[in-house]
């Protein structure tokens, strides 16, 4: 399991590397160009393909926020077992109920 988990950890961060830099550059791009964030909603209200990016961005969140945060709270307070993961279980499907609100309020 630990094998897994180490592994799905380095996976989502290099995914959410690469999200990070495709939407910084992109915000940079529109500002640069000139456009409000009204103008920037616009252009990505019911693109498909934004829709998916932001997915995925928030799925490797999902992924990489709770295996860290399980890390954390063995090492600072000792916490271990399965009420850690019902909880962190619970944590990643708040994270991930709040970051789909957020991609669907944009694409819709």
């Amino acid at each position: 399991m630990h094998s897994f988990l180490w592994l799905a950890q380095r996976a989502s961060a290099a995914l959410l590397a690469l999200c990070v830099v495709v939407h910084l550059a992109t915000m940079v791009y529109a500002v640069r160009g000139g456009l409000s964030a009204a103008e920037i909603l616009a252009r990505t209200q019911g693109s498909l393909a934004w829709l998916a990016f932001y997915s995925v961005f928030v799925l490797a969140i999902v992924v990489h926020v709770p295996i860290g945060l399980r890390a954390v709270l063995h090492e600072w307070l000792k916490w271990r077992g399965a009420s850690r993961d019902m909880f962190l279980l619970l944590f990643a499907a708040v994270i991930a109920w709040a970051g789909m609100r957020a991609v669907l309020g944009v694409f819709l």
